[in-house]
């Protein structure tokens, strides 16, 4: 039997006050997934960086719009998705796996991937025509 992935979905409205109760809740659910003590840290603030990065594109672009975060609690990996809905110019859309590509381009935006990074286990952006998606994950210990 495959084990039970458990999902647990948060979507606020992107204003800069509703990226700290991303931050708690990612936390709670990395803590109660099996990440280690050591780890938390680097989820909260991975967590709160790729949110103000959603939080920031979702005012210029689409304020109406949500930020959308999954937090998955797996088997041997605790997994967070940030999505915003922010329009891609390229309408075929861009994978953005290879991060030093990132890295070519300019502005702020790109430090906080590369800070994401540098926090999480593993980390991987694609861009799509409907907006950006930051995929983290970190190991995980179930009892």
């Amino acid at each position: 039997m495959a084990p039970e992935i458990a999902t647990v979905e948060l979507t606020f409205s992107p204003l800069p006050v509703h990226v700290r109760t991303a931050r708690l809740v990612a936390t709670a659910v990395a803590r109660r997934g099996g990440v280690e003590e050591t780890l938390l840290d680097e989820v909260r603030l991975a967590v709160g960086e790729a949110c103000s990065r959603a939080v920031e594109a979702h005012q210029q672009q689409c304020p109406a719009e949500p930020v959308r975060v999954a937090l998955r609690d797996g088997a041997d990996r605790f997994q967070v998705v940030v999505s915003d809905r922010v329009p891609n110019d390229d309408p075929a859309g861009t994978a953005r796996g290879e991060l030093a590509e990132l890295a070519e381009l300019n502005g702020d935006l790109n430090l906080g991937f590369a800070v994401i990074a540098g926090l999480a286990d593993d980390v991987d952006i694609s861009s799509t025509p409907s907006g950006v998606e930051i995929t983290m994950s970190w190991p995980a210990k179930k009892d």
